[in-house]
């Protein structure tokens, strides 16, 4: 079973005989159907079903000359209702199933961000070379199955713009440093050094979250999860028709990257609410919107 379903809700998903009629109820009643034919002369299929808004469960596979649909996988997904980034994006099919994995490098962050892919369907009609940088739209996403919330920072409006002057400064050093600019390289190391000595002297008298607002960093053996945490701007609560679960959509500023997580009620601790904060593990999922599709 997928680990991410109780993220939407499917807690109670606990044998391959729940899992066979839970996919029964998308194969029979699904939102969305997209296709692509494919060089063996058989039809790869999404099959995508709604059990909250912007939140369910997408089947993949290929329907053979019989008409036969054979399932190749399967995953759990929330969409992003805002485009995260415009920028370039690199597609590599993962080696063991027709599923994507996106990267890109976005400067706020100042490392290759990875997620899963979920409109597969769309990269796979343009046919694509795997590994080749393209310009998309990019909304990111992510399903969470442990977090809790944390009490937002109270800043001054001169502390805000302070704070974004030195986000749009520091990207651009980033982008200058990975040019060979060996003076952006410098000017980088030292704010780090700096950075780092003003935290040693903080963590003394101060709690490490109030130091701490954000935080974005690779989680664990896969590439897609992520540790993160981030300001929430947005919190809806849905509860799954089908088990009576509650989840939460909480859309997120994480280090100035906007994004949806999803989370069941029972894996999160405290009540969210706008300007608190989320603090949890996630698995990344994206939507990159190519100008071809």
């Amino acid at each position: 079973m997928h680990r991410f379903l109780r993220a939407i809700g499917f807690s109670n998903i606990n044998s391959r005989k729940d899992m066979d009629k839970l996919i029964g109820i998308i194969m029979d009643q699904p939102k969305l159907v997209k296709k692509a034919d494919t060089e063996n002369d058989s039809t790869y299929t999404e099959i995508t079903k709604e059990f909250a808004p912007h939140t369910g469960i997408t089947l993949r596979g290929d329907y053979d000359k019989l008409g036969f649909f054979h399932l190749d996988h399967y995953f759990p997904y929330c969409e992003s209702t805002v485009i995260t980034s415009h920028i370039d994006t690199t597609i590599n099919k993962r080696v063991d199933t027709n599923a994507f994995t996106g990267m890109c490098d976005d400067l706020r962050l100042g490392i290759s961000l990875i997620f899963y892919l979920q409109n597969a369907i769309d990269y796979m009609k343009l046919h694509c070379q795997d590994n080749i940088p393209q310009r998309a739209k990019l909304s990111l996403s992510g399903l969470s199955l442990q977090g809790c919330i944390l009490l937002g920072i109270d800043q001054t409006e001169a502390a805000k713009e302070k704070h974004n002057y030195d986000v749009l400064m520091r990207s651009h050093l980033i982008a200058k440093a990975r040019n060979g600019d060996q003076e952006a390289i410098d000017n980088l190391t030292i704010d780090e050094i700096d950075l780092s000595s003003r935290i040693n002297k903080r963590i003394k008298h101060e709690d490490l979250y109030s130091i701490v607002e954000t935080t974005f960093i690779p989680y664990g053996s896969e590439s897609d999860n992520y540790s993160i945490i981030g300001t929430i701007l947005k919190s809806q609560s849905f509860v799954n028709p089908y088990t009576n679960e509650e989840i939460y959509q909480l859309l997120i500023d994480c280090n100035d990257i906007i994004l949806n997580v999803s989370i069941n009620k029972l894996d999160l601790v405290g009540e969210p609410a706008a300007d608190r904060r989320f603090k949890g593990t996630i698995w990344m999922q994206g939507h990159a919107d190519f100008p071809q599709i």
